[in-house]
């Protein structure tokens, strides 16, 4: 009968505990959508997203084919927007392009996730001595800009997309892991961390319970900021010839196909840097949003700011983040 009890006891237990969880991620995805900022990142990314799979299986014309009959059309039926020097269709172009900078976002952001938590780990975790020399192993890849070190690559290995999401992701990794470290310092000191170390837990249970949870907004600005900029380093690169390929379509590289032609037929170069823009703002609202709907320390400040009022409060406001930081 006393095991019963127990039994029962734990799995009411962990029915509630489940549905708490349930009810804070529905509660922190309610707060991202009421926020215009949040509500703008995630249409734009989501059909962003979107594109880049549905131009897997269909596009109005076929990206790369080339009708010389047709070249220069402008915005129409059946070609919404228009045609290049070649002919081309520039719907079909910036939707196969999507595919290419939705592959370079999101492997940058896991090259960068894992790189960065990594080092920030082993810098905040082990031993002085370790820690220390991974400080001046960060401020060394740092001196580096990640464009720099992408085509030095490209220069000997040759222009490939993943040459661009390994470089862009290690690049980001480094500053990832630059910005966390000082808070996985801070946060070790916490006292339910000491509690935990107390109770037996090991070093990577603490970092993975009690560590990356509590510096969780941080990371997903920096992550948000680091895939933002894959982006605009993916059509730099490209646009450079360091990055796609002739066969791979890119926003980048058709910028650069179409930069003569600026004077000429300025709509033909308005759309893909357009895409671009939209994007890059995109990811980085988007990252702002996702941090004041999950940081408790923001949601208080702010609350507490709104019942005081008045321009001092304002002002007050506007320091809050770099004291929490």
């Amino acid at each position: 009968m006393t095991n019963k009890r127990v039994t029962d006891t734990a799995v009411t237990h962990t029915t509630v505990t489940g549905e708490r969880v349930r009810k804070r991620r529905g509660s922190a995805l309610g707060r991202l959508w009421r926020q215009s900022t949040g509500r703008f990142g995630l249409i734009v990314v989501g059909l962003v997203v979107l594109t880049a799979a549905v131009s897997l299986v269909w596009t109005p014309f076929d990206p790369q084919r080339v009708e010389i009959t047709d070249r220069w059309a402008p915005p129409g039926w059946p070609h919404l927007l228009g045609t290049d020097n070649t002919g081309r269709d520039m719907l079909s172009m910036i939707m196969a392009g999507a595919r290419t900078t939705v592959f370079v976002a999101v492997g940058a952001g896991i090259v960068a996730t894992v790189f960065g938590v990594l080092l920030a780990a082993l810098g905040a975790l082990t031993a002085r001595w370790v820690r220390e020399t991974v400080a001046v192993l960060v401020d060394i890849l740092i001196a580096f800009p990640v464009l720099l070190i992408a085509m030095m690559i490209s220069a000997v290995w040759g222009g490939s997309l993943w040459i661009v999401v390994w470089a862009v992701g290690i690049g980001f990794g480094v500053n990832i892991a630059r910005v966390m470290r000082p808070e996985l310092r801070r946060v070790l000191r916490s006292d339910f961390v000491m509690a935990g170390k107390a109770s037996g837990l090991t070093p990577l249970q603490n970092l993975g319970r009690h560590l990356l949870p509590n510096v969780a907004p941080v990371f997903i600005v920096q992550l948000s900021w680091s895939m933002a900029v894959a982006v605009l380093a993916e059509a730099g690169l490209s646009y450079l010839g360091f990055g796609a390929s002739v066969t791979e379509p890119s926003w980048g590289r058709l910028l650069a196909d179409l930069q003569g032609f600026l004077t000429v037929y300025p709509l033909s170069v308005v759309w893909p840097g357009l895409v671009i823009t939209i994007t890059v703002l995109a990811l980085n609202l988007l990252g702002d949003a996702i941090r004041e709907a999950t940081d408790p320390t923001l949601r208080e400040a702010r609350g507490s700011t709104r019942r005081e009022g008045g321009p001092s409060a304002r002002r007050a406001r506007t320091h809050i983040p770099e004291v929490i930081s």
